[in-house]
């Protein structure tokens, strides 16, 4: 189930599902002559003006601004309910966008579970830029708040799901706090575990959201995107300057596959979170630690459901042994062997030997995070074949499963 199905219309026409919306592009994001039934890929770099100064053209160079990527940050800011939404080369790129808007002196507060690749561009900025970085639990509220500093702290930055322990912050009760403590400072949510499918952060007072559109949103990896959306006018009009001025902006063929895999991803993410229940279930019955927001045994169930229409598609649970991890992972046929998540094939992991590995082994010791912990990114494959697939690794590697009678 998506979230709210009231989605923000314009004009006279209705509001409709998002699953409605998301299909749907607004006939005006993008000027046709000869009304397209796909949006036009506009492959250049420059735009012809008509006069010397050139004043009077909508664009002039695909750094600053390109019709098709124009036309899926239109379609992003309608179904994320943003001020504005911006497009740009990787998840990691959307993230060093929000940095830069944090100065020298100031401070972050991030969480303790994170992907390896957000706590490694956060190294980088606390080594090198003057920023100090504060890792907190920020499934309790009270670790944020301790934390805050109404001069200093610039950025509150949270993911939830966590990833790859599937933790969930209060994003509301801490956005909140936030604002009412440091009025300065701004709540960023790394929303790529849910999507705006599942969950719409902005509208619990969270001031930046951002994803990984390689994930969900394109949902098939054959492209590297960034996907940013503001709550303010504002915070845009900052994000845009350093996208415009960096040259971080999407090309117009990714910015066309990544509208071509948003139209997709309601019937996507349906499929993938039924599947994920199953195997979530399946996983727990045999005695193995699970983390997933869809079981009832997650300590943070209520909280969830709260934020969000769904659990989501990825998973993860402890085996006891690296060892014994290491076979199950590698005795999986149908389960590709891979980092990220978010595609219609199922993927298996090790975070702490892939994803995660660039995070120093006593940093990720403190931090709780489990040697032998295994990551599942559920596809739409059916799921029998993908239960099955998971009992004979299990077996293979040893492990005595339980089949239903």
């Amino acid at each position: 189930m998506a979230v709210d199905a009231n989605t923000t219309s314009s004009g006279s026409r209705p509001a409709y599902h998002l699953a409605t919306e998301l299909v749907h592009i607004d006939s005006d994001a993008v000027k046709d002559n000869y009304n397209a039934a796909s949006v036009p890929i506009y492959q250049t770099a420059t735009f012809k003006q008509h006069s010397a100064d050139g004043a009077g053209g909508d664009y002039d160079y695909s750094r600053s601004g390109n019709p098709t990527r124009t036309a899926v940050e239109v379609h992003m800011a309608k179904i994320m309910t943003a001020e504005r939404a911006f497009v740009v080369s990787t998840g990691m790129t959307a993230l060093d966008v929000i940095l830069r808007l944090v100065k020298s002196g100031q401070e972050v507060i991030a969480g303790d579970d994170l992907y390896g690749g957000t706590n490694r561009l956060l190294t980088y900025v606390s080594q090198f830029n003057g920023v100090k970085v504060h890792n907190v639990d920020t499934t309790e509220v009270d670790r944020v708040v301790e934390k805050l500093d109404p001069i200093k702290t610039r950025l509150v930055l949270l993911e939830s799901p966590t990833n790859p322990m599937i933790k969930i912050a209060d994003i509301r009760t801490i956005a909140s706090k936030v604002h009412e403590i440091c009025p300065s400072a701004l709540v960023v949510v790394d929303n790529t575990m849910m999507s705006p499918y599942l969950q719409n952060t902005l509208a619990m007072g969270v001031d930046i959201e951002y994803h990984s559109g390689t994930k969900y949103l394109s949902g098939h990896h054959d492209l590297m995107a960034g996907v940013i959306g503001c709550r303010t006018k504002e915070v845009g009009d900052l994000l845009y300057f350093v996208i415009n001025a960096s040259g971080s902006g999407l090309g117009p063929l990714d910015s066309w596959l990544l509208l071509r895999g948003v139209k997709t991803l309601g019937i996507r993410m349906e499929k993938q979170q039924s599947n994920a229940i199953l195997i979530a279930n399946f996983l727990e019955a045999q005695g193995l630690k699970v983390h997933f927001p869809g079981l009832e045994s997650h300590p943070q169930y209520e909280l969830h459901k709260s934020l969000s229409s769904g659990p989501g598609a990825v998973l993860s649970f402890e085996t006891g042994d690296v060892g014994l991890s290491e076979r199950i992972v590698e005795s999986a046929r149908l389960w590709g062997i891979s980092v990220s998540f978010g595609c219609v094939n199922s993927l298996i992991s090790m975070p702490c030997k892939m994803s995660h590995a660039s995070i120093p082994a006593e940093v990720r010791k403190q931090r709780h995070l489990p040697e032998d912990l295994i990551r599942l990114c559920v596809g739409i494959e059916h799921p029998e074949d993908l239960i099955s697939d998971l009992t004979q690794a299990l077996e293979t590697a040893g492990v005595p499963v339980k089949k239903n009678n």
